[in-house]
């Protein structure tokens, strides 16, 4: 191939990927002319939910966290169509963030990520997506907005529902077509880990130590299983004594695996009081106390406790900084009729 060709060639190969990379962009307006609809449905559904059961709120909070944090980087042999007659075969990567694999069930082709470490007989709300999705889909027509958007939108609104901020959902994700049980094992942050542990989990994400400590803070809703914190109440020296003696009232040494407790004393509104507990060596779970441990984040967690402001607007932030993580876009993945499967 002579140099001309060869320039024609790489500058033809270098457009394709262009266009199939870069002309798109997640909005807030992703729906305002396909479906103005949707994000009101979304919403009706999320308030009545959290209502009927306050829990749900942290549980489709959580659904979004850990659909994010699995990227399955999978080859995908694609043959180019705009490329020469030859049609050159790429290999492509395919980054999987926020794209709705965990909601996937098992199939002889994968393993969910509802069975991941982080996941087993944990997350949980999957029966108040398949009733958006079916909402949605009606109101819309037919199939436009992808599980992925869904559980984006689902997360703000649980949020608000419980008394917390607000924030500008970006849109226009779309859903991938595998999942992967193995990935959600090793990138999934664990209950366990300690401060340098967790900032570089969340490093490896493009988050920062800002946003893991204004992430955590979603652990100002819901509650945890007893199997997760119970090392920490009968074995951590940085714990108040008498929270964790409350605690063991609750969580034996041994059985009662799936006893819950709240992260902090208001379980059902989204406050402060996360962070007022962990300066008070109250945080439940490790990772919550690893924030006020005579580390790099205890003035950041000092601020969040006496400042709901400052707190309000770093998670609404961060949210959107993780929510960004990676997604499909434009004609990669799919929009799925089931959330649990593939089409």
């Amino acid at each position: 191939m002579g140099m001309a060709p060869r320039f024609n060639f790489l500058l033809h190969a270098f457009l394709c990927l262009a266009l199939t990379t870069t002309s798109f962009s997640l909005s807030p307006k992703f729906y305002d002319n396909l479906c103005p609809q949707a994000l009101p449905a979304i919403k009706r559904i999320v308030e009545a939910a959290v209502h009927r059961e306050p829990r749900m709120g942290a549980s489709l909070l959580r659904l979004h966290f850990h659909d994010c944090f699995v990227n399955v980087t999978s080859f995908l042999h694609t043959t180019i169509l705009c490329m020469p007659k030859n049609g050159l075969e790429l290999i492509f990567l395919v980054f999987q963030g926020c794209d709705g694999s965990l909601l996937l069930d098992s199939t002889s082709a994968f393993e969910t990520e509802k069975n991941a470490r982080g996941n087993f007989n944990s997350v949980r709300g999957f029966e108040v997506v398949d009733q958006i999705k079916a909402e949605v889909d009606r109101v819309c027509g037919r199939p436009v907005v992808s599980c992925a958007d869904i559980l984006a939108v689902a997360a703000r609104d649980s949020v608000l529902a419980l008394g917390g901020p607000t924030w500008k959902v970006r849109l226009g994700r779309r859903d991938s077509t595998t999942a992967s049980r193995a990935l959600a094992d090793s990138v999934l942050p664990s209950a366990s880990m300690d401060l340098p542990a967790l900032i570089s989990n969340f490093k490896n994400q493009g988050l920062n130590t800002r946003d893991l400590v204004a992430l955590s803070g979603g652990h100002t809703i819901g509650l945890s299983q007893c199997v997760i914190f119970r090392n920490r109440i009968y074995n951590a020296t940085n714990i108040d004594p008498t929270f964790a003696k409350e605690r063991r009232v609750t969580c034996p040494r041994t059985g009662g695996n799936t006893n819950l407790a709240p992260f902090d004393p208001t379980p059902a509104r989204f406050d402060t009081a996360y962070f007022k507990n962990l300066v008070k060596e109250r945080g439940l779970l490790t990772s919550d106390q690893a924030l006020f441990s005579g580390g790099s984040t205890d003035k950041l967690v000092e601020t969040y406790s006496k400042n709901p402001d400052a707190f309000w607007v770093d998670f609404g932030k961060s949210m959107i900084k993780m929510g960004n993580i990676k997604p499909l876009m434009g004609n990669q993945g799919q929009i799925r009729v089931n959330c649990r499967k593939v089409n």
